[in-house]
């Protein structure tokens, strides 16, 4: 197996890859899907909707599934990646990170609940269809809930990250203020979101488009260029040596 330290490149791109498919993957299930099947207060239009298109909702569920697993890799690629550059901060960034993906994955129990509620299922007795819609339009407030609380342990992670990819040197420093930019942007979203919710329908979504360049950079660097490898060899060996001095 080719380890971090003979093949930064190849961990590098993966790690770029693995945050495409995240992309990719999120924004079809939470930008195109949910704002074509949910609308916003009205909880019959949301589940005619969802009835009417089964196929492209459960698909949206499947990427919203598919997106932690995805990101657990990423971050352990991106713990690798930056741990020469301070391995305590690094071990933060992922405690973030790892908390994130905890809820997220949590919150998606609230979206495999809308079809069965539904469509029925083994309870057809059970609600009414107005019941029915008011608890899966429920389920999906209470999804973005879980998700808005994520994405703000997420905000701080990116804050982390940002730092690391600043002082590295083998990634650029532009990509690093665009990531703490992303952090910030996420923290003010999903805070507003969650406790100034109209102030948050005027910031949104114009406050997350600094996130969306901020990750896409990243991404493309990565899967693109990759480190320096010269400079990346330079920081593993102080690291090295740092860490032998501190056992003497």
């Amino acid at each position: 197996m080719r380890t971090i330290e003979t093949s930064p490149q190849l961990y590098a791109r993966t790690g770029g890859l693995l945050y495409l498919l995240i992309i990719l993957f999120g924004g079809f299930a939470e930008g195109f899907v949910m704002n074509k099947l949910v609308v916003a207060g009205d909880a019959a239009a949301t589940a005619q909707h969802i009835l009417a298109a089964p196929g492209l909702w459960n698909l949206s569920v499947a990427g919203n599934l598919l997106v932690p697993v995805f990101a657990v890799a990423q971050a352990w690629i991106f713990y690798l990646l930056l741990r020469p550059v301070n391995k305590q901060l690094v071990l933060l960034s992922v405690f973030f990170m790892l908390v994130s993906l905890s809820v997220e994955a949590v919150s998606k129990l609230f979206l495999l609940a809308v079809m069965p509620i539904l469509a029925g299922g083994n309870h057809p007795a059970a609600f009414d269809p107005l019941q029915a819609q008011a608890l899966a339009h429920l389920s999906l407030i209470m999804h973005d809930i879980a998700f808005n609380i994520a994405l703000i342990f997420f905000g701080f992670g990116c804050l982390v990250d940002g730092y690391l990819i600043f002082r590295s040197g083998y990634l650029p420093r532009l990509i690093g203020l665009l990531m703490q930019l992303a952090g910030l942007c996420y923290l003010a979203a999903c805070l507003a979101a969650l406790l100034a919710p109209a102030f948050a329908d005027v910031i949104t979504p114009a406050i997350l488009v600094p996130s969306l360049v901020g990750e896409a950079s990243l991404c493309l660097w990565l899967l693109i260029k990759g480190v320096n490898v010269a400079k990346w060899n330079e920081r593993t060996s102080m690291a090295k040596a740092s860490e032998a001095l501190a056992l003497i």
